[in-house]
């Protein structure tokens, strides 16, 4: 997810400062030797007395300094749209001071005279309040080259809304999920044109990136579709249900065998001596000890199998023995 970083005004301002007034860019203009950047009346005052930049000592210009420096109109628009208030502020200045001396009011453009509105040099602040629009986004209207004429229905479906320049996208998609009552299920994602807007652009950003002309309402567009997260969530559920579903059988089935009484024979056990009775595993075997209504019933007998062992005696000659299974011993001295 992503995190915004706000940054203090003040942490910008070594970039946005004139180190000659101490005062931000007013009519910023640039040395082209080195790019160190001052106001415009503050620089060329410096350069008539002295041929070096202020900050590195990089020679400006052997004879002629004010040829190299340009003006940075970048620069400037960067800090009217940082710093609030400062281009309004400059602006009446500039009117104030042409009010009291009208015979240098005929030089200049209209911005040296302070004749530009906020609106003309597309100057927005927070506390602006700015005109919307908001309609639904229909897809099967992109590829088309020219638009036709709006009908009723568009018109009809098209909202208009006042907001301040620092309202984001985030607050209007929780205004348009509130009034529309759309579940948590599905998410609402704002537009301009076709390219989602991200939750953390505020009004004053949009405008900036998109170059809102302020010839109309900002238009934007909102669409809703469902939540992927939850749905991934609920497939992954479906799935953990059939496969336990398709385990169940089997799991009984291993327990019923583990709980009855004749289990499955363990490997450690070892193969039956020559001198104990061979057992079955089932009881319910007819050669085995069984046990009817808790009386145990007498185990049929077996024939006896004998065979001869020789073993050493203490005259030093071997003597052979039989031994009987499943009955008495007998031996032959």
């Amino acid at each position: 997810m992503h995190r915004t970083t706000r940054i203090k005004i003040t942490e910008l301002n070594p970039h946005l400062m004139c180190v000659l007034c101490g005062g931000y860019f007013i009519d910023a203009t640039t040395i082209i030797e080195c790019l160190h950047s001052f106001c415009k009346m503050c620089i060329v005052r410096y350069l008539e007395t002295s041929k070096y930049c202020p900050i590195c000592d990089v020679q400006v210009h052997k004879t002629k300094p004010l040829l190299n420096i340009r003006s940075d109109k970048t620069l400037q628009d960067i800090v009217y749209k940082l710093v609030p208030g400062l281009f309004k502020n400059e602006m009446k200045r500039r009117r104030d001071f042409y009010a009291e001396h009208p015979v240098d009011a005929s030089n200049g453009s209209n911005e040296d005279r302070g004749e530009v509105a906020d609106e003309d040099k597309r100057i927005i602040t927070d506390d602006e309040i700015i005109s919307l629009s908001i309609e639904f986004f229909d897809q099967t209207r992109l590829g088309v080259g020219v638009e036709t004429k709006t009908t009723k229905d568009q018109v009809a479906n098209k909202r208009y809304l006042q907001c301040p320049a620092a309202m984001t996208v985030m607050h209007l998609r929780k205004f348009l999920r509130s009034k529309m009552d759309i579940p948590s299920t599905y998410q609402v994602e704002v537009m301009y044109e076709d390219e989602p807007l991200k939750d953390y652009y505020t009004l004053m950003d949009i405008a900036y990136i998109y170059t809102w002309r302020r010839n109309g309402p900002l238009p934007l567009k909102y669409r809703v579709r469902p939540n992927c997260k939850k749905m991934k969530v609920s497939h992954a559920q479906q799935e953990g249900q059939i496969s336990a579903s398709r385990s169940g059988p089997e799991s009984d089935s291993a327990s019923d065998k583990a709980g009855s009484p004749a289990g499955a024979p363990s490997t450690s056990s070892s193969l039956p001596s020559p001198g104990t009775p061979a057992q079955s595993p089932h009881p319910q075997h007819p050669h085995g000890p069984n046990n009817v209504n808790g009386t145990p019933a007498a185990a049929p007998t077996t024939p006896s199998r004998s065979f001869t062992q020789y073993g050493s005696g203490g005259s030093g000659g071997s003597k052979p023995r039989k031994v009987s299974l499943n009955g008495s011993s007998t031996s032959s001295g």
